[in-house]
């Protein structure tokens, strides 16, 4: 028997009652434009030739949109600058063929210099807390811990870092899920507990929440609490400035400062659109496009690296996948994508050994599903034939806490858009054999009749010692083995002192006194879990102490 053989398809939308019902709701982006809202670019408008602020801030996503309703709650003129479309749970109909070209960076298919890994990333307004999964952790204790001795960070303990994202908890509507799991994630949970492992419930940012399951494609119920409607319409409704289908090219540097941002007009696919670019003057600049974009705008610009820090140390959570086939419907596309995950080889692993990992559980969509597992032509189609009783698992590889996971390169390509090297060394390629042996453990445990890792060279095993005894001979190698990752952190990484760091430990950059950084590039290593969360955390706390330093009025997050 195939691992996949039989059953049907999903359908690619929700019921048409829910759908129905899922159109009545209020829309606060369109309402917000019809009120008023400062928002140009792409069909808002063509892009003013100038603009003057205090504080332009470069990308709209976790960082950015903490940064934004601060600093203007502060009484800062704030102007944010969006490379991505203005979208809309109007505008979510949760059909992935629409959602991949318009709210992710290169469709969906953005990809390390070697093809290796993919990489999802959001590109529109909201960045990837439009289209993440709401899975909310708050920086691991050993991750900082781990901080402090090796970046000199000195300030950011558990007990420093806790109000931070107290309040952005409180904002963003972050709690633990109170409703069962859905079949998808319980198997995760009956498969740990049957191997006497341990295994939690995961806090997610919703308020409201439908329980469809399509939150990568955009909610279209407003539940999720992502920076569209939240920060940013509380930013605009203050009235800061919004530039959509807007790149920033290159900051203007000089005397140790930024003196303009140059910025271009550009068409969904990220080429340059006809009309006018925007010179921007600021008395501060805040980049926040996210790790890879970041440190390629700042190499554009050709920023100070004396130390040649710029773009090095980025971090991917590295993610292999374990498929298995179960007696009984998972209908993995349905109810809350993530709410249960284990720690347990992650806490089992020191931070300086072998690589730890995460365990979770990722939905199912018939496009990315049909393009992360193997196989095509007929293979391929009698996978998505037994798509309904197909399960996954993931796991997150804790990468940078060890001399031979130090991360990889971005740099530039001759047309200056930015792109990743990223080694797969020999140490982070055995950490990816130690987690599919944990998963196929577990989805065995769990009840399936076969599992199969997703590997080049792997086939369907019945049985928990056939599956060990193949992935332990499986030449872990990258592209035979399918890598992909919805993480990316580090490359203008912080520290206490400038030959360790992009900037300094309250955000700024080292050389460029008018110039912070608030995004996930900031993390001298990666997290071990999520990094929503540790990104609104630290954003909450840069952009407090930011605005006290530009002079501004006191402000709170909460």
């Amino acid at each position: 028997m195939s691992l996949f053989s039989r059953s049907s398809a999903p359908r690619a939308a929700i019921p048409l009652a829910a759908a129905a019902a899922v159109s009545s709701i209020p829309d606060p982006i369109r309402a917000g434009l019809a009120a008023g809202w400062h928002v140009k670019g792409g069909p808002h408008g063509e892009l003013p030739a100038s603009l003057t602020c205090d504080v332009a801030i470069v990308g709209s996503g976790a960082g950015a949109g903490i940064t934004a309703e601060l600093l203007t709650r502060a009484g800062l003129q704030v102007v944010i600058v969006e490379e991505g479309p203005l979208r809309s749970s109007s505008d979510f109909r949760q059909i992935e063929a629409e959602a991949y070209p318009t709210l992710y960076q290169e469709s969906a298919a953005r990809k390390t210099v070697d093809q290796a890994i993919t990489i999802l990333q959001g590109r529109c307004v909201g960045g990837s807390t439009t289209v993440n999964w709401t899975t909310s952790f708050r920086t691991p204790i050993d991750t900082l811990a781990h901080w402090r001795s090796h970046f000199g960070l000195k300030d950011f303990t558990e007990a420093g870092m806790a109000p931070w994202f107290e309040q952005a908890e409180q904002r963003l509507s972050i709690a633990p899920w109170l409703t069962s799991p859905n079949e998808n994630n319980d198997l995760l949970r009956r498969g740990t507990e049957s191997l006497g492992l341990e295994n939690g419930s995961i806090r997610r940012n919703v308020k409201g929440c439908w329980n469809l399951g399509s939150c990568g494609l955009g909610c279209p119920t407003n539940a999720k609490q992502s920076m569209l409607v939240t920060t940013l319409p509380a930013a605009l409704a203050g009235g800061a400035t919004l530039l959509v289908q807007t790149r920033v090219e290159q900051l203007e540097l000089r005397g140790g400062r930024v003196q303009a941002l140059h910025c271009v007009p550009v068409q969904l696919d990220g080429s340059v659109a006809a009309g006018g670019g925007t010179r921007i003057v600021a008395k501060h600049v805040v980049v926040a496009g996210g790790a890879i974009n970041s440190p390629g705008l700042l190499l554009r610009s050709k920023a100070p690296d004396p130390h040649q820090r710029l773009g090095a140390r980025t971090f991917l959570h590295p993610v292999v996948i374990s498929a298995a086939l179960m007696p009984q419907p998972v209908e993995g596309w349905r109810g809350a994508p993530q709410s249960i995950y284990s720690d347990h080889f992650l806490h089992t692993a020191a931070a300086d050994g072998p690589m730890g990992y995460k365990l979770e559980v990722p939905p199912l969509h018939p496009v990315i599903f049909s393009s992360s597992l193997i196989g095509f032509g007929r293979e391929q189609a009698e996978s998505l034939r037994q798509f309904p009783n197909t399960h996954s698992l993931l796991a997150l590889l804790r990468d940078g806490f060890h001399e031979q996971s130090p991360g990889g390169q971005v740099r530039l390509r001759s047309d200056g858009s930015p792109e990743l090297d990223y080694p797969l060394t020999p140490f982070v390629m055995e950490g990816a054999r130690r987690a599919l042996l944990s998963m196929a453990e577990i989805q065995f445990a769990a009840g399936a009749t076969q599992v199969m890792p997703v590997h080049e060279m792997a086939r369907a095993a019945g049985r928990w010692p056939e599956a060990r005894a193949m992935i332990e001979t499986l030449p872990m190698q990258p592209l035979l083995t399918r890598v992909v990752s919805a993480h990316v952190m580090g490359g203008c990484g912080m520290a206490g002192d400038e030959t360790r760091g992009v900037v300094r430990p309250d955000g700024l950059h080292w050389q460029i006194e008018n110039l912070s950084v608030h995004d996930g590039s900031l993390f001298p290593t990666s997290i071990g879990a999520n990094p929503q969360l540790s990104v609104y955390g630290l954003a909450n706390r840069l952009a407090t102490g930011l605005a006290q330093r530009l002079g501004a009025n006191p402000v709170s997050l909460a």
